[in-house]
């Protein structure tokens, strides 16, 4: 008899090895893959399963997917697993996230050099102090790509470094209704004074999952507001509009593919 892991399709995603490209961006929500994919050339859905929406297209020639991960570690996981059984191995996270450090307005590009393991999902991958860390190359590009996208004002801006990332929403926007809020109130008060950018929910999962994987793994998160200088009284910019993140994300894509053509 044989296990659940036997079909010919993978057992969550529901993808075949030909379905996917090499390179990935992954998405949270199932609704930003039509944004995504209005980027490739000739995109078709080759799956949608549970959160898992995925397209292949093509950039510049070459086979690329994009698919959604639903929110949080393990869900994410579950994609970067099944997607590099499918063949691939480079992938880009774009996603949104709560500013933590001063700088990072509303509306600024964060890319993720490395993420604070605040969640449950890469200890399943990373014995403790292991570090969730993306990958040179994939962040390089990441970074190239969002200093062509950015301006020198407030929410048009770029910033690469460390991220949070963390199991619950609430616990990050309204600490003080947990039991553990003493935990949480320390824990948050250390990230800030170490220059942590922004909060999120995916990328250590993503990271330690690549790391454990050997394939390479980055990310490009829009800041929506700075959830510091909203709560202090300072003034913030707002803004849900993902474009740029997608447009960055896309961009290093190409960048990537050129250089892994010479």
């Amino acid at each position: 008899m044989g296990g659940i892991l036997d079909g010919e399709r993978q057992y969550h995603i529901q993808t075949l090895p030909e379905e996917v490209g090499r390179y990935v961006i992954l998405a949270g929500d199932p609704g930003r893959i039509p944004k995504i994919i209005s980027y490739f050339n000739n995109a078709v859905q080759v799956a949608y399963n549970r959160e898992y929406n995925v397209y292949t297209g093509t950039l510049d020639g070459v086979k690329v997917t994009a698919c959604s991960t639903g929110i949080g570690g393990p869900s994410s996981a579950i994609a970067v697993e099944e997607l590099v059984k499918c063949g691939a191995d480079t992938f880009i996270r774009v996603g949104t996230a709560g500013g933590i450090a001063d700088q990072v307005r509303g509306g600024d590009l964060v890319i993720a050099s490395a993420a604070v393991c605040g969640e449950g999902t890469s200890r399943e991958y990373l014995p403790s102090g292991y570090p969730a860390a993306a990958d040179f190359d994939v962040t390089y590009h990441l970074g190239l790509a969002a200093r062509e996208l950015s301006e020198d004002k407030d929410g048009c801006r770029c910033h690469v470094g460390i991220v949070h990332s963390k199991d619950s929403f609430y616990g990050q926007v309204a600490p003080e209704t947990s039991p553990v809020s003493y935990l949480l109130h320390n824990r948050w008060e250390s990230y800030k004074r170490l220059g942590c950018l922004c909060s999120e929910m995916e990328c250590a999962s993503i990271y330690a999952v690549g790391l454990a994987r050997r394939v390479r793994c980055g990310a490009v998160l829009l800041a929506i507001w700075n959830m510091e200088r909203t709560y202090s009284g300072e003034d913030d910019t707002k803004n849900l509009d993902t474009d740029r993140a997608i447009r960055c994300a896309v961009e290093a894509v190409r960048k990537l593919i050129a250089a892994d053509r010479k």
